[in-house]
């Protein structure tokens, strides 16, 4: 029997350290889903893309700039910043490995085979809130999006990334001058308050309307320094 177009149909299905990540087709999309929560899917873009274009607009051009993109999700932002040649090292950290396999040698493969052939791309394993606190390499730009939002966190241990603790470690791995950007579902002034009140400087947030409901928004700071 064949499906019907609106019918999900699930591609693969995995337990991991962190709870159920599940691939789907849904008609012409491929979407993701955690612990039973819609993540993202292949549908637009504009959103992940944009993420990455603020945080290099809100550098100060220094050269070749190193990234860390927080999240492999569909590809969007890593092959975004793959096709800028402005952009140094480009690093994305994801803690599921069913998500990296999937652009490997799976279904999500078509949109970012490209970017992980380029030389400038490294892919870690790692929970990036567990990263940020541990790593000493330091980047010029983070760009994270492994929730819907810091009010809306995809698993509880993400919590952690966006308390007082958790962004002076994001901002202990900028340089003087970097950009934190954090993708959200949904504005939140309370989110603004928490980055001033660790000292990051020019917290403003930029919208993508939506075709209903409130806009998607890209949150940016920017280290002093």
């Amino acid at each position: 029997m064949t499906a019907s177009y609106d019918t999900p149909v699930v591609l693969d299905r995995r337990e991991g350290p962190h709870g159920e990540v599940v691939l789907r087709r849904h008609g012409a999309l491929l979407q993701i889903i955690v612990n039973g929560c819609f993540l993202m899917d292949t549908s637009d873009g504009r959103s992940e893309r944009l993420l990455v274009d603020a945080a290099l607009a809100a550098l100060d051009g220094r050269p070749a700039p190193d990234v860390l993109i927080g999240g492999l999700g569909v590809g969007f932002s890593l092959a975004h910043a793959a096709a800028d040649t402005c952009w140094g090292r480009i690093t994305v950290v994801e803690r599921e490995r069913a998500v990296v396999d999937w652009h490997r040698d799976g279904p999500l493969a078509a949109l970012t085979a490209e970017a992980l052939a380029d030389p400038r791309t490294q892919i870690v394993e790692s929970d990036l809130v567990h990263y940020v606190d541990e790593t000493s390499t330091t980047f010029d730009a983070l760009c994270l999006d492994i929730d819907n939002g810091p009010g809306w966190t995809v698993t509880e241990g993400n919590e952690g990334l966006y308390t007082p603790a958790g962004l002076a470690s994001c901002a202990r791995v900028l340089r003087p001058g970097g950009v934190l950007a954090v993708w959200s579902a949904q504005p939140s002034p309370d989110f603004e308050g928490s980055l001033r009140n660790v000292g990051f400087q020019q917290v403003r947030t930029e919208e993508i309307p939506v075709a209903r409901g409130v806009p998607d928004v890209v949150h940016l700071a920017v280290r002093p320094g």
